[in-house]
């Protein structure tokens, strides 16, 4: 009996040893090989697979017991899929439980108002750790694979900043822009102003495009709204020079000729009546609601004072002293 109960004290007291040890081992900061430690771990990974690495990209700790403690601690199931990033002090209480929060490091991608869908691509191209699965694709193609075949992609995505996980594809950043695009086109178009000279929700955000290329300062954005509203209203051509140089593509040079402006493409709309064929850009919200809630004025004309701001008017004659004025100095 003394000998058992020897062997009983000497069990206890390697399991409160052991008990002991682990404890201390789940308090303590891990070895890592850098300052930080990044790892994406992918959808449907088993939690030994998850351990092995963490260990592989530089937890230096033997992944076994890594992943012992994934399955003695019941969460080993709730690990979610993301990119993870720990530093110098973590521990393996904390590596588990970040895992199990999903708290991911994100990268942000921001889209600016006025951007083209080719400068949308470029930011999508430099955006870090950002899967690039549509780098070869023609746009045609980028907008099947969203859904929208029949849709040009030109001014199709909202501009905003969007933050998305690293090692995500870059068609994941294009849906989410696509249907807050879709979403904020769709509630400007439900609650616009009546008598509106637009057909669509899709000619609002062709009219929205180049009020957004026009606006030099936010105070003037419904007041060029309804100068454009009251040309198509009328039937006069509306004269952008925004659309010409967008028609003109890579062969714009910086500087816009008279010959340019006879140059007819679909997009001149010195040349063509009405609204060019799709947006020349992405319009934010302000120049949504601006197409969509033009100024009470029967403003036909604009130019720029130099400031950054326009100068509106009713008749042909009061333009011509502006230009004047304001442009020529006179």
């Amino acid at each position: 009996m003394k000998f058992l109960g020897k062997l009983l004290a000497t069990l206890f007291l390697l399991v409160a040893l052991l008990g002991g040890a682990i404890f201390w081992w789940l308090q303590a900061p891990l070895s890592l090989a850098a300052p930080s430690v990044e790892l994406s771990v992918e959808a449907g990974a088993s939690p030994r697979e998850v351990a092995l690495a963490w260990a592989n990209a530089g937890v230096q700790t033997d992944a076994r017991l890594l992943y012992q403690w994934f399955r003695w601690s019941g969460q080993a199931r709730l690990i979610r899929a993301g990119s993870y990033e720990i530093h110098q002090g973590a521990t393996p209480r904390e590596l588990l439980a970040k895992m199990v929060r999903g708290d991911e490091v994100l990268e942000q991608l921001r889209l600016i108002e006025g951007w083209t869908f080719a400068q949308v691509r470029a930011a999508l191209a430099k955006a870090p750790a950002l899967k690039q699965s549509t780098a070869g694709l023609s746009e045609a193609q980028v907008m099947g694979l969203l859904g929208a075949p029949e849709q040009a992609a030109e001014g199709r995505f909202f501009p905003d900043t969007y933050a998305y996980s690293r090692g995500v594809s870059d068609l994941t950043v294009l849906k989410r822009a696509h249907k807050a695009m879709q979403r904020r086109l769709d509630a400007a178009w439900a609650g616009r102003s009546e008598g509106l000279p637009l057909r669509n929700p899709d000619e609002a955000l062709i009219l929205a495009s180049i009020v957004e290329k026009e606006t030099g300062a936010a105070a003037d954005r419904s007041l060029v709204a309804a100068v454009f509203i009251n040309r198509l209203r009328l039937g006069m051509p509306l004269q952008t020079d925004p659309t010409v140089i967008y028609g003109l593509g890579a062969a714009f040079d910086g500087n816009l000729r008279k010959r340019d402006l006879l140059a007819d493409t679909p997009f001149n709309t010195y040349t063509r009546g009405g609204l060019p064929p799709t947006p020349i850009a992405m319009p934010g919200n302000a120049s949504l609601l601006a197409a969509l809630h033009p100024a009470r004025s029967r403003a036909l004309y604009f130019v720029a004072r130099g400031d950054g701001s326009s100068e509106f008017s009713e008749d042909l004659a009061a333009h011509n002293r502006a230009v004047n004025k304001f442009q020529r100095g006179k």
